[in-house]
């Protein structure tokens, strides 16, 4: 396909489709297809930047504002940047939006929460009325729930206005979680007209980054916010279902939209070589009819799969692919040791499984209201461990007792102005938490690493630093629940493990990591480590990449590669799940595939891990992805 455009201009008219949308009198709405190193930032500053020109005088005078929503704090980062910051553009995740649309309706948030804590305690009372036997884990949890739940409703009437911070963990007795702050702007923006009328004058215009990947509910309020107010306002959707990561998104976005919305797409690749362009053509193929071009001045560039015996030393083999790369490649920076590699893995429990965290996060990951926070380092509970304990012990070990006491400081509410001035001993009261601070770190002392249980307790005891409402359940249980507890773990009613909790059952197991699994995980997602993952990635680019496929190390979760590489049969529940028109395991792999080949700008290496090579290489070829000559067994 390549071959037939002899320019890098096929694309140079969406910008006016898009702009076109825009026109204050006649706004029209519009899905832009945008795949993968399309320019699609470059396309909304451009667009935005003629925009502010013609009408920005309007939009100031009336104090109106673009609204750009992305998936990312960095990503905001990044297009507020290139915006050149302008005050016209109000670039923000989909959770500080939220906020700023609800922050001021203290009345109408009580009432929702009212309701909802309402709804939840009925149904938390139902379950306890239903259990045999009041004393297991299950029941001494959930009644502990139940008076939590209780309690925030009896503290609503002492809150004169709701806090919440996008980034933090909202523990305050005033504050909105991450969840409930989605949930109440989407219904609000769904079912009120007078906040309809709010979020039009001041947003006439709404972009939504990444919206294959942006939570349903917040899609459809807006989706019914267009459709009620589509003459005075114009909602625009960037995205690509082939790049579609998280499972909390819109179904088949894109798809049956209404016929006076418009659908440009841009179909040029500006980032990679033109073997990876059509590498990445083909593995879409089968799924829609949407296919990129590469830039004319793209070199052919480089793509082999390394089909190898999964009982193969993973370390040497993945050494010996980069010598390999650097010889077919001439590119003395495909060095393993100390040369310029993105390594590319299926998923991030795969990372943790090498670097040493997996035990902390694979529990939390199973559990899909916990997974996105995990994964984009919002969830609370954790963040007590990363962001205040993690760089407290790190101070500690260096000796460094100004830092120490600065962090102490910034997080501890036994430390904020209004909590000393009301005590009648602040010396007194100054040497205990000096004392509660010193005793918590002395579990670090002599090398020890403690488990996350006893870290909890210290902090718990003296009220050092805030904790999440499932932490208090699980380190307030008494000892004498606590012997009941282990006392029937070997007897465990089945109706107990039907019943149980999943989220407090994740933090149960998770709590008796040790600590040092913390750093890890830090480490990893604060991107100081070489391996990234498709989901990760998604948004970035890198000169050569290495993709590891191995449903070994990925521990049989939702994706297999050996599924799509036909290494390995269809299960009861795909064929099941096929015949229904559901998404399948094999549907989601493909995607990552996607996602992870087409990040690389010059040279790729796939590293496939199977115990069939032959099969794997028979199909990658018969499915047109790769030629024989591409294809190496090791």
């Amino acid at each position: 396909m390549s071959e037939i455009y002899s320019s890098n201009n096929i694309d140079d008219g969406v910008d006016q489709e898009i702009y076109d949308c825009f026109n204050p009198a006649q706004p029209r709405s519009f899905f832009l297809f945008a795949g993968a190193g399309s320019g699609k930032t470059r396309s909304l500053v451009n667009v935005l930047a003629r925009f502010k020109t013609e009408h920005g005088a309007d939009f100031r005078l009336y104090r109106q504002k673009i609204a750009i929503i992305t998936y990312t704090n960095a990503a905001a980062d990044e297009i507020s940047d290139r915006l050149g910051h302008d005050p016209i553009c109000k670039v923000r995740t989909i959770h500080s939006f939220s906020w700023d649309l609800i922050s001021n309706l203290t009345k109408d948030i009580k009432k929702w929460v009212m309701a909802n804590l309402q709804f939840e305690i009925l149904k938390l009372q139902d379950e306890q009325s239903r259990s045999r036997d009041l004393n297991n884990k299950t029941s001494i949890d959930r009644a502990r729930k139940i008076g939590s739940k209780t309690n925030r409703i009896r503290l609503l009437d002492t809150i004169t206005k709701f806090t919440y911070n996008p980034n933090g963990d909202n523990i305050s007795k005033d504050s909105l979680n991450h969840i409930e702050v989605i949930s109440i702007a989407a219904e609000f923006i769904r079912t009120k007209d007078l906040m309809q009328n709010i979020v039009i004058s001041m947003f006439p215009i709404i972009l939504v980054d990444e919206s294959q990947d942006t939570k349903k509910e917040m899609v459809d309020a807006l989706f019914q916010l267009q459709e009620n107010k589509k003459n005075k306002f114009s909602l625009g959707l960037f995205g690509d279902m082939m790049q579609r990561i998280y499972g909390d998104g819109k179904d088949d976005l894109g798809k049956n939209l209404p016929d006076d919305w418009t659908q440009p797409s841009k179909v040029m690749n500006h980032r990679s070589t033109k073997r990876i362009v059509e590498l990445i053509n083909n593995i879409r193929k089968d799924v829609d009819k949407q296919r990129q071009i590469p830039r004319v001045e793209r070199e052919r560039g480089v793509v082999r799969l390394f089909v190898c015996d999964r009982a193969s030393s993973k370390i040497v083999l993945e050494k010996l692919i980069a010598k390999k790369m650097t010889a077919i490649t001439r590119d003395t920076l495909w060095n393993f040791e100390d040369g310029d590699i993105m390594t590319l893995i299926l998923e991030h429990h795969m990372a943790a499984n090498r670097m040493g965290f997996f035990e902390l996060f694979e529990p939390l990951y199973k559990i899909d209201k916990l997974k996105t926070g995990l994964l984009d380092g919002t969830l609370p509970g954790l963040n007590l461990f990363t962001k205040i304990l993690l760089p407290l012990v790190q101070a500690y070990k260096k000796n460094d007792k100004f830092s120490v006491a600065k962090i102490v400081k910034k997080h501890s509410k036994l430390l904020e102005r209004e909590y000393l001035v009301s005590s009648d001993e602040q010396i007194k009261n100054l040497k205990e938490i000096n004392k509660a601070t010193y005793d918590l770190l002395s579990l670090w002392e002599s090398g020890k690493d403690p488990k996350l249980i006893e870290v909890l307790k210290i902090v718990r005891a003296a009220s050092l630093f805030p904790i999440t409402g499932t932490m208090n359940i699980i380190v307030s249980r008494t000892e004498q629940e606590i012997e009941l507890i282990e006392n029937k773990s070997d007897n465990q009613d089945e109706e107990d493990d039907n019943d149980a909790d999943e989220i407090i059952e994740a933090w149960d197991k998770v709590l008796q990591t040790p600590f040092s699994q913390v750093e890890k995980y830090d480490h990893y997602f604060s991107e100081n480590s070489k391996f990234g993952t498709h989901q990760g990635v998604k948004g970035l680019q890198y000169s050569r990449v290495m993709v590891i496929a191995d449903d070994e190390e990925a521990r049989g979760f939702m994706f297999s590669y050996d599924k799509l590489f036909g290494a390995k049969e269809l299960s009861n529940t795909d064929q099941k799940n096929i015949n229904e028109g559901k998404e399948t395991g094999i549907e989601k792999t493909r995607r990552l595939f996607y996602v992870a080949c087409s990040r690389a700008i010059e040279s790729l290496a796939i590293v496939a891990y199977t115990n069939n090579q032959a099969l794997v290489k028979e199909n990658a070829i018969k499915y047109g992805w790769f030629r024989e000559d591409e294809i190496e067994l090791l």
